[in-house]
């Protein structure tokens, strides 16, 4: 069984939702890990506050972060397990964060050491 970063990237992460919104979208992720979890399939994972974050450029200079021009910004991750990419896909499509127009999670496999 490989393992797979699910990394949910939001298209304007400056906007901030309401406390009902967030509560609603916290309720769905954690029954959408619940889901993966029953099946022994979700490893870990975390969101990314923009707070506290900076980028380290090739040239050692550091700005802010964690987003230059662009607006994007990647939320947080979820790890999973799963028998291909395919399973990995799918449960991507489930994330409650594809709910904002634009949204998207990019799935990436981890390589092995």
């Amino acid at each position: 069984m490989d393992e797979f970063l699910l990394i949910m990237r939001h298209i304007d992460g400056t906007k901030i939702a309401s406390p009902e919104q967030m509560q609603e979208w916290m309720k769905q992720t954690m029954d959408w890990i619940g889901t993966m979890a029953a099946q022994n399939k979700f490893v870990g994972g975390t969101g990314l506050p923009m707070s506290d974050a900076c980028v380290v450029h090739h040239d050692k200079i550091v700005t802010n972060g964690p987003f230059g021009d662009i607006k994007e910004t990647i939320g947080g991750y979820i790890h999973v397990k799963a028998d291909s990419i395919e399973e990995a896909a799918e449960f991507a499509k489930r994330c409650p964060v594809l709910q904002g127009e634009g949204n998207t999670v990019e799935v990436r496999k981890i390589g092995k050491h």
